[in-house]
């Protein structure tokens, strides 16, 4: 593919989607709520996939019971404990599929961005595992103004390779994090963490798919360019 013609450049979420840390996150969830002497509940887990911690925490709180606690005491124990999680041995997993396609974008000539809502403290130990050199650039959620669903974190990375974003490809697993990638004005592949409904998540540049195997260059370039008139949402189970 010649990449002045398609994709410049493709943004990786990273959590769900470039490495299994979910369940970490879900092991300090479950601990905060039990200090709050509440129950989480995979029904909150499942409210809170792809926000950032600034609209995770109030909603996970509401959910809890306990709207009047300290939401930035709570962020700030949900960081320092998943973050020792992640620095326990062989913690960090990627996901199928994940290395392989870094492999294949990489042999197109295709650079690529690391977007997430956690913390440089918690993006440094993934990037120490997956490699940070297979990343252009890297923006954590204390490095912008807004994290997702706010499209910010995906125009900056835009703008640091120095890419317009319509010609951009986000890859989420969660439908607010698709939804900060579309209001980006990248095109967008949804690749679901979790059981979801039929994604609410529609426009004529953005798929979903049950794996990262599924995704290739062509379908990348398809989404970037697609045919006039046509809408391209796929749902594949």
């Amino acid at each position: 593919m010649n990449v002045d013609d398609g994709v410049a450049a493709v943004l990786f979420d990273m959590d769900g989607l470039l490495v299994d840390t979910e369940p970490l996150w879900t092991v300090a969830e479950h601990e905060l709520a039990e200090r709050l002497g509440a129950r989480f509940t995979p029904e909150i887990k499942a409210a809170m996939i792809g926000h950032g911690v600034d609209t995770a925490l109030p909603l996970m709180l509401s959910m809890l019971g306990v709207p009047d606690a300290d939401p930035h005491t709570a962020a700030r124990f949900l960081i320092e404990r998943t973050a020792e999680l992640l620095g326990e041995p062989d913690r960090i997993v990627p996901m199928p599929g994940s290395i392989a396609l870094l492999d294949t974008l990489a042999g197109a000539g295709i650079p690529t961005a690391l977007v997430s809502s956690s913390f440089r403290v918690l993006m440094d130990p993934v990037l120490a595992v997956i490699g940070l050199d297979r990343f252009a650039v890297t923006v954590a959620g204390d490095e912008v103004s807004l994290r997702k669903p706010h499209p910010e974190p995906y125009l900056t990375a835009a703008g640091l390779l120095g890419v317009a974003p319509h010609r951009c490809v986000v890859l989420e697993d969660s439908e607010a994090g698709a939804r900060a990638g579309i209001d980006a004005g990248c095109a967008t592949v949804l690749v679901p963490s979790f059981p979801m409904a039929a994604p609410s998540v529609v426009t004529a540049r953005s798929t979903v798919l049950s794996s990262l195997h599924e995704v290739t260059v062509g379908l990348l370039g398809g989404l970037v360019a697609p045919p006039a008139g046509k809408s391209r949402l796929f749902m594949d189970k």
